[in-house]
C-alpha cells in the first residue's frame, strides 16, 4: 500500500505543503538572506513569489525573467556583462529588499478568492518579520495581488513610512509603462536611486 504524503501548513505561505513545497522555501530562503543589505533602506513588498526560480529575483543561477527583470530595470540595473552575483550585490548595496507575503508560489488548484484569503492570513506574519526582524526605513508596495488587500496594508502600524502608488502598489501591470517605472525611481530615497 502506497503511503500517502502528510501534508502540513506551510509557515510562509499557509497552504497545505509537502516536503518538496517546504525544501523551496528553505531553499530561496537562503538565496535571499545571502545578498538581505545589513541596513535596509527600502523593502520592496511583493504579494506571491514567482513560480519559476528564473522569476525568483535572488536565485544564483537565475536568468533575470518576470518579476525579477521588472524590478531590475525599475531600479536601472543593467545585466548586461555582469555575473549574477555582481547585479545582485548592487542591489544589495543600494539597501533594497524584496520579500513575499506569500513566501511560496500558490498550488494551481487555488482559485483567486483563496489566494487572497492566503494573503489577509499571512499579512500579520510578514507585519511582524518586517517590524521586528527587516526593520526597513521604508516599504513600497509592489505587484498585482496587493491591491486587493490595499485596506488591510493601510490599516497597519508598518514601523516605518509604507507607499503604495495611486493604483494601490508600483509596478503591478506585467509590462509596466515608463511613467509607471518614473512614479517607482521617485518613491526610491535619492541616495538609492540610479540616474539613467
Amino acid at each position: 500500500m502506497l503511503e500517502t504524503p502528510q501534508l502540513l501548513p506551510c509557515d510562509g505561505c499557509g497552504q497545505l505543503a509537502d516536503s518538496r513545497h517546504i525544501a523551496l522555501r528553505l531553499m530561496r530562503l537562503e538565496w535571499a538572506t545571502r545578498f538581505r543589505p545589513i541596513h535596509i533602506q527600502t523593502l520592496l513588498l511583493s504579494g506571491i513569489a514567482p513560480a519559476r526560480n528564473d522569476e525568483f529575483l535572488y536565485n544564483p543561477y537565475g536568468q533575470f525573467q518576470g518579476e525579477s527583470r521588472k524590478l531590475l530595470r525599475a531600479l536601472q540595473i543593467s545585466t548586461a556583462g555582469k555575473s549574477v552575483e555582481s547585479v545582485l550585490t548592487e542591489v544589495q548595496k543600494r539597501g533594497v529588499m524584496l520579500i513575499h507575503v506569500l513566501e511560496c508560489p500558490l498550488s494551481g488548484s487555488l482559485s483567486w478568492f483563496e489566494a487572497r484569503t492566503l494573503l489577509e492570513k499571512q499579512l500579520p506574519t510578514t507585519l511582524t518579520r518586517i517590524r521586528r526582524s527587516l526593520k526597513p526605513k521604508q516599504i513600497l508596495f509592489i505587484s498585482a495581488e496587493l491591491p486587493p488587500v490595499v485596506d488591510k496594508l493601510f490599516g497597519t502600524d508598518w514601523g516605518c513610512p509604507a507607499f503604495p502608488s495611486m493604483g494601490g502598489a508600483f509596478l503591478s501591470g506585467s509590462s509596466p509603462s515608463e511613467a509607471e517605472f518614473q512614479a517607482f525611481r521617485a518613491a526610491l530615497p535619492a541616495s538609492h536611486a540610479q540616474t539613467a
